[in-house]
């Protein structure tokens, strides 16, 4: 057997050898009938060629298949990196968005904080400060806050304290870099006032509720919600005419404000300087005349 092996391979060798020599004289030969072919009859070899063409097209389109599936794999891999890499782009930028989203809603609060205190406008004359609150002391004793002005800023006792929408109380301690606002909710806050629509003189209490009362308002006075309630001017602590608030409500031998201003959603004060310094009037001294 294995002699008749290698008969076989002595026998195969110079036949391949002439196989190879005579296919590439076969395949010149062919290359130049085509050649001859052509230029003889143009439509036939085009024939020819469509022919060897539509023969060889499933193989042609066998193979190409798995490099085409492959060159598709490759690009949805990079489609997916490249989708990756803008997706934590977008995601970040996101994140930015969001912040200065947060950014823009505090400057528009505080913008609109502002704008409501340029509704009221002191006299020319007058000087004044603007404040934000730092510190809320409120509490079921006290109804105060800080502000961030003090002495450094020409803020002193007794200046009134108010935002876009009225009286919000009057100045009582001033350090270097802050001061405290006595509210006129406090219990020991007490505001000369008058009825606007009537003209009757009080003065207005507060009792650590959200609605102070008035007290010694003239019994003819008969006060109706919804009057508007006025800083009388007595006293020279405040000027006459600074808003207050309504009535809110007239029960047997009471009578509430509403204040006009919004403790809980008290951002910035004004600290206005009417020029005095009085002290707040004790309300067992006297009862205020009637204009």
């Amino acid at each position: 057997m294995r002699y008749r092996a290698g008969s076989i391979i002595r026998f195969a060798t110079p036949v391949r050898a002439a196989a190879q020599r005579f296919a590439f004289l076969a395949l010149l030969f062919l290359s130049a009938g085509m050649i001859i072919l052509g230029r003889a009859d143009a439509q036939f070899a085009e024939r020819v060629r469509t022919t060897i063409t539509d023969g060889f097209a499933p193989v042609l389109d066998a193979l190409s298949r798995p490099a085409a599936t492959v060159r598709d794999m490759i690009d949805y891999v990079h489609q997916l990196a490249a989708l990756r890499v803008e997706n934590d782009r977008l995601r970040e930028e996101n994140e930015r968005l969001r912040g200065w989203q947060q950014i823009a809603r505090d400057l528009e609060a505080e913008s609109n904080s502002l704008r409501s205190m340029l509704n009221y406008v002191p006299p020319s004359s007058r000087q004044f400060v603007s404040a934000r609150v730092i510190s809320d002391s409120s509490t079921a004793y006290v109804r105060s806050v800080i502000v961030n002005v003090g002495d450094d800023q020409g803020v002193r006792k007794g200046q009134a304290a108010v935002d876009g929408s009225g009286l919000a109380g009057r100045v009582t301690e001033v350090g270097h870099r802050s001061a405290r606002v006595l509210l006129l909710t406090d219990i020991n806050s007490r505001i000369p006032i008058i009825i606007e629509s009537t003209r009757y003189p009080a003065i207005l209490m507060g009792d650590n509720s959200e609605r102070p009362k008035l007290r010694f308002l003239p019994v003819e006075a008969s006060p109706q919600p919804g009057d508007r309630i006025v800083t009388s001017g007595h006293g020279g602590i405040f000027p006459p005419g600074l808003p207050v608030g309504v009535v809110a409500t007239v029960a047997t031998g009471e009578v509430r404000i509403l204040p006009y201003v919004n403790f809980d959603r008290l951002e910035y004060l004004r600290l206005v300087d009417f020029g005095t310094d009085a002290p707040l009037p004790s309300v067992t001294a006297r009862t205020p005349a009637r204009p």
